[in-house]
């Protein structure tokens, strides 16, 4: 069948355009379409706790051993707090050399709009980010829209019916034709992101307008130019160098969800297409449902980029530069801050300002300089944690032998292409790729014998 979803992603580029012309004529009319994009990305949050339960817990009853998925928990945790020091390190280097932020005042408006931040920011504690990974009830952690209280639930249920052995195979199949149903949905949604995106971008062109960025337009290129180095030769490296995939051929198959990114400045309405992607391309289920999930909370590299540059940038502004060990400190504190920055609403911007607020508080009214081009910069954060986190995904199966390189050539070459109808595979279309499954074991499929634990 001809991929009419070619057409789809044509009417979002075309649609971003109209937003953008909008919000530049009509900037009154543009903010009142806010609820459009609003209200798409909300379609997309709807399903993302069952895509992550349905995934994970139908690769942890694809494994025989619960170890295996310990590993790979294990090895994401440590790659996500490698990769965030040498974002955290990268921000600083450039924040040094272009030395962004002199010249500019700080109006009272500027304060006032900080303060609300700083207060957004502070509701947020790492205590409170850990507590709230549990969820109220069972059944809550796939209603309430949480990520990692989805990936808790599906933990337990998966290493749950693994231990029940046969007699868990029939549930695991239900869930299986769950998955199905969820991922059809999905794709229905997807056909609403033409007016989502045109809601989206007309809101943010209509409040921001132009006059914010001329100003501040260094440390915005600067943080683009950062973000892109950042992926193409970091990234570019460690995936070439570990995996052998080249990375502007993964970040080409990826490029719908890129601008499904971009139109709506929200990562979280491509998690389920990621992961749906990754699986596609060679990477078992229970490396795709364990890495991206936690991939959105703790491996956000865009942002750990962002919290320095932006940091350095204020401190510059407000006349309060930081020496040598201050930035030291920054950055082991930013290290900490960045992984709660998924669980704050506004996340780059509240998170920035709640950090200032407990480590150097004379900086927090400097937030309100950044503020009007924050929207613009959320896109830069968005897409690189992306980036990042499909990148990671390739380099998890690579590591624990889960990661099918043939196949993945076969994808990235167009041979084996995406189906857009259902974002799911069947035993990987028939062409022979286990999906990184061991000793030919496709994990897509419920194991044959499970163990009892």
């Amino acid at each position: 069948m001809r991929d009419r979803t070619r057409y789809l992603y044509l009417a979002v580029v075309v649609a971003v355009l109209l937003g953008i012309l909008v919000g530049f004529v009509a900037p009154d009319v543009a903010v009142q379409l806010k609820p459009i994009g609003t209200g798409f990305v909300s379609l997309i949050q709807m399903v993302i706790g069952p895509v992550i339960f349905c995934t994970i817990v139908l690769g942890i009853g694809s494994v025989r051993q619960a170890a295996q998925v310990g590993k790979v928990g294990g090895l994401a945790l440590g790659y996500f707090i490698a990769m965030s020091t040498v974002a955290l390190i990268i921000g600083l280097v450039v924040g040094n050399v272009i030395d962004p932020g002199s010249g500019l005042q700080l109006t009272d408006a500027a304060r006032e709009r900080a303060e609300a931040e700083a207060a957004k920011g502070a509701e947020a504690s790492m205590v409170d980010f850990l507590l709230g990974i549990i969820p109220k009830t069972l059944v809550s952690a796939l209603t309430e829209g949480s990520v990692l209280q989805a990936l808790l639930v599906a933990l337990l249920t998966g290493f749950a019916l693994q231990a029940m052995g046969r007699k868990g195979e029939p549930i695991l199949r239900a869930i299986e034709h769950f998955q199905r149903l969820v991922f059809r949905i999905l794709a229905m949604i997807m056909w609403a992101a033409p007016v989502g995106a045109f809601g989206a971008i007309a809101a943010v062109v209509g409040d921001t307008g132009i006059e914010a960025l001329k100003s501040l337009a260094i440390i915005m290129i600067a943080f683009y130019v950062t973000c892109v180095l950042f992926v193409g030769v970091v990234l570019g490296a460690i995936l070439w160098l570990v995996a052998r995939v080249n990375l502007w051929s993964l970040l080409r198959y990826l490029g719908r969800e890129f601008l499904l990114i971009l139109s709506t400045s929200s990562s979280e309405t491509a998690l389920p297409r990621l992961i749906a992607k990754m699986e596609h391309l060679g990477v078992s289920k229970t490396v795709a449902g364990i890495t991206v999930p936690t991939g959105y909370s703790f491996n956000l590299d865009g942002t750990a980029i962002y919290l320095t540059m932006a940091t350095l940038f204020i401190a510059t502004a407000t006349g309060s530069p930081l020496g040598f060990g201050e930035q030291v400190t920054l950055l082991l504190f930013m290290m900490v801050a960045s992984k709660g920055a998924a669980g704050v609403t506004g996340a780059g911007l509240a998170t920035l300002a709640g950090g200032l607020q407990a480590h150097r508080p004379e900086l927090v009214d400097g937030v309100g300089l950044i503020v009007g081009i924050d929207r613009f910069m959320s896109e830069a954060r968005a897409l690189t944690n992306f980036a990042g986190n499909a990148v990671a995904t390739v380099l998890i199966g690579t590591w624990t032998g889960q990661f099918d390189r043939e196949r993945a050539g076969r994808v990235l070459t167009g041979q084996a292409p995406f189906d857009e109808a259902t974002l799911l595979d069947d035993g990987h279309d028939g062409d022979g790729g286990g999906g990184g499954g061991r000793d030919g074991e496709d994990p897509r499929e419920p194991a044959k014998e499970l163990s009892p634990a």
